[in-house]
Order: C-alpha cells, then sequence, then structure tokens
C-alpha cells in the first residue's frame, strides 16, 4: 500500500511535509484531520498518544510519529536525490543542521504562544505574560534564522529539498499570531516568497485550506482518520 500522512489544519507544522512528498514524488495518500476537533477525540490517542500531528502511516501499516522522524523516513527513500542529498556531503550536513534548528529552538519558540490561545479555562494575566514571552522568543529564533540563510535560492541548495518543508510549516505562525511584520527579516520573507510560491507548496496549503486540488499526480488520494484509527491504531 501507499504511506498515509496524517496532517492538520489549521495552520499545521505538517503543511510543509505534504510539500516534501509532492517534491519526492512517489505515491502516497493523506489524512486531512482537525487538530482542535477530531484530534482531541480520545480515540486519536491510538495513533498517536501524544495527540499531535503529523503522523505517518508507513507501507508496512506502521505508525511513524515526530516530523524529524518522518523527514527521515523520507529522505531514505530519496534515491533521486530530489529533496536530499549524499549523506556524506557538506550539504547534506547544513540540511540536518537547518532541519534541527527549525524544529527545535524556531518551531518551540512558538509554544507559548500556542498555550496562550489554546487555554481553557482562560486565564488572562497568565496569557498576556505568555504572549510577551513567545513574541520575545520569535524574534530571537527569527534574528538568528537570519543569520544563517546563505546565497542559495532556498535554504540549502538552489532548489527546495526537506529543510524548506520543515520551514514553510512552521515560519508562517509569524503571521498567525501576529508577532512582527515578516518584512523585519529580509532573506526570510524573500526566502518564504520563493517557497510559497512552489506549487507543490501551493497545492499542499490548498489542501490544509479544504480544497482538494489536483497536485503532481503522486498523490492518490484522502483516507479517513476513523479507518486510519480501525485499521492501524494501537488497541
Amino acid at each position: 500500500m501507499e504511506p498515509i500522512l496524517i496532517y492538520g489544519f489549521p495552520a499545521g507544522s505538517s503543511m510543509g511535509l505534504v510539500a516534501s512528498l509532492e517534491w519526492l514524488g512517489s505515491p502516497y495518500k493523506l489524512c486531512r484531520v482537525d487538530m482542535f476537533g477530531e484530534m482531541r477525540d480520545p480515540s486519536y490517542k491510538r495513533i498517536n498518544p501524544r495527540v499531535e500531528t503529523p503522523a505517518l502511516i508507513t507501507e508496512q501499516g506502521n505508525v511513524l510519529t515526530e516530523t524529524m522522524a518522518i523527514a527521515a523516513w523520507l529522505k531514505a527513500r530519496d534515491r533521486e536525490r530530489r529533496i536530499s542529498f549524499d549523506p556524506l556531503s557538506h550539504e547534506a550536513d547544513r540540511m540536518h543542521q537547518l532541519m534541527a534548528f527549525i524544529n527545535t529552538g524556531f518551531t518551540g519558540a512558538f509554544g507559548p504562544l500556542w498555550a496562550a490561545m489554546e487555554m481553557q479555562p482562560p486565564n488572562p494575566a497568565m496569557q498576556t505574560a505568555l504572549k510577551e514571552w513567545g513574541s520575545d522568543a520569535v524574534i530571537e529564533r527569527h534574528d538568528r534564522l537570519e543569520e544563517m540563510i546563505g546565497e542559495t535560492r532556498f535554504l540549502i541548495a538552489d532548489h527546495p529539498t526537506l529543510a524548506d518543508g520543515i520551514l514553510i510549516g512552521v515560519a508562517r505562525w509569524l503571521d498567525f499570531h501576529q508577532v512582527a511584520d515578516k518584512s523585519r527579516w529580509p532573506k526570510l520573507a524573500a526566502l518564504r516568497a520563493r517557497i510559497e510560491a512552489e506549487p507543490a507548496v501551493i497545492y499542499a496549503a490548498a489542501l490544509e485550506g479544504g480544497e482538494m486540488q489536483q497536485g503532481n499526480g503522486a498523490c492518490r488520494g484522502h483516507v479517513e482518520l476513523t479507518e486510519l484509527i480501525d485499521r492501524f491504531g494501537s488497541k
């Protein structure tokens, strides 16, 4: 069977993995999950006990979670090096470095902002403190990423790779949480514009928004979450 990526909306980091699957070009399926609705149902813990997206159902029916683990799974199957590099190359080292930074400090900086937004019951004083703390952290992490961007059109090369997919799923959170104008970081803003103009990213963003568009043909359709839980969820 084809692997199945479970991706979340709204504004899930997993959007970039959908784009990466398109860039890879191998057959796959998708499952679209409401992170504020059906993902919170207790049954979802049978797929991912941490109640998060993304998750991947492999060809063997195994459940793989965590963005970096799924990225490694994709890289291992990238025989034509469309989204990765020779594992002994400098480019591979740089890709791993940037992916690690984006998936840890850069993504983690938004944690207080998500916590403030989702807090139930609301606690205005704590939410204000979380927003201030989170905004300061997001700005600092953006400053560091701006320094790390080189002269290539995309993060590692003149074509998009896994690092660009992981970045674009998270970078738009700056706008979602209205932390600062992206023009404050001109190199990052220009990079984001190039990645967002990629047909694979346009396609992935449209799917996330509920528009069932046609991609490059690699996607073989969507599967319902309830079916995946029944077939592949732990008991």
